[in-house]
């Protein structure tokens, strides 16, 4: 039988590259490799080139986005509506994170640490020095980890559903908050009735799919559980190890205004902790997935915080 979300995957692809981004898939060491949605201009042949030797992807010339996605599906997926508003006056770059779409590691490293380096190294070989942050949810981590350990790459953030570090107080808080026992329940359903639980603590208003959708959205983008499950056992820390990086950059807080996984309080916070170069946004109806469910407001207030950046660089 067809599975409906794979047999979508094509199309999805193709409207992506007309949109300007095409998959590369880089290979950071020997067992790692990490697949990648990146500026078709930046892998045009030039007139002089063997026709049979192998294209390396080119320093872009425009300003680099890179967009981090979060938990329940992989890079493209989650940033098709951002990709035809932004690759036009900015190089777009969509990896997906180990574990997610095809990217996978042999090492047993699960932190954000290890995604953040895997990250950096892999633009590195890109040619991309320099970028300005996009990271959602899990992504959002991922992100806040590459700050701090790369200031120097780091142009500017924006965060949305996300927090600074998952303390193993915030992660019971909001599990026992939400009815979970665990964040792999959450997170890793198995079953259609999960799933929808998931979908609709994601939303502002759920809408209808039929139980087969669910289903086979399961089968082809919730795949290597226990890998990810072990992401999601790195990625709580113990209260005490907790620090709050000083961040240099600018960063903007994007925020669906009912988000029920990570609330509006929790970006809040986390402005007051960020300081005087944090600012915060909040986008009316919609949830967890504001850049899903509200693309053209997204888009707009991401634009407008580019703009800031780029007229002071």
């Amino acid at each position: 039988m067809v599975n409906f979300v794979d047999s979508q995957k094509p199309l999805l692809y193709r409207l992506m590259k007309w949109a300007g981004v095409i998959p590369y898939t880089v290979e950071i060491e020997p067992g790692t490799k990490m697949n990648f949605w990146i500026p078709k201009e930046t892998l045009k042949k030039s007139k002089k080139s063997d026709k049979n030797s192998a294209v390396k992807p080119k320093k872009p010339t425009k300003p680099v986005l890179l967009f981090i996605h979060g938990f329940a599906a992989e890079g493209i997926v989650t940033w098709q509506f951002q990709v035809g508003s932004l690759a036009k006056k900015y190089s777009v770059y969509i990896p997906d994170l180990l574990f997610f779409g095809g990217s996978y590691s042999d090492n047993p490293d699960r932190s954000p640490a290890f995604q953040a380096h895997c990250l950096v190294k892999s633009l590195r070989i890109l040619g991309v020095d320099k970028f300005v942050l996009v990271g959602f949810s899990y992504g959002g981590m991922v992100a806040f980890k590459i700050a701090e350990e790369y200031p120097e790459m780091v142009q500017a953030m924006v965060v949305s559903g996300s927090i600074l570090a998952m303390t193993d107080t915030i992660s019971e808080s909001n599990l026992n908050q939400l009815g979970f026992k665990s964040s792999a329940d959450l997170l890793l359903p198995t079953s259609v009735k999960g799933l929808k639980t998931l979908f609709t603590l994601a939303v502002y208003k759920p809408m209808w799919f039929p139980n087969r959708l669910f289903k086979d959205f399961i089968e082809v983008m919730i795949t290597n559980r226990e890998e990810r499950a072990e992401l999601l056992e790195a990625l709580v820390i113990s209260n005490k190890d907790v620090t709050i990086p000083r961040f240099e950059q600018k960063i903007h807080l994007l925020w669906g205004e009912s988000d029920q996984i990570f609330n509006l309080e929790f970006a809040k916070s986390m402005k007051e902790q960020l300081g005087e170069n944090a600012t915060m946004e909040s986008i009316k109806k919609a949830g967890h997935l504001a850049h899903l469910e509200r693309p053209c407001v997204y888009n707009r207030c991401l634009k407008k915080f580019l703009a800031s950046v780029y007229s002071e660089n």
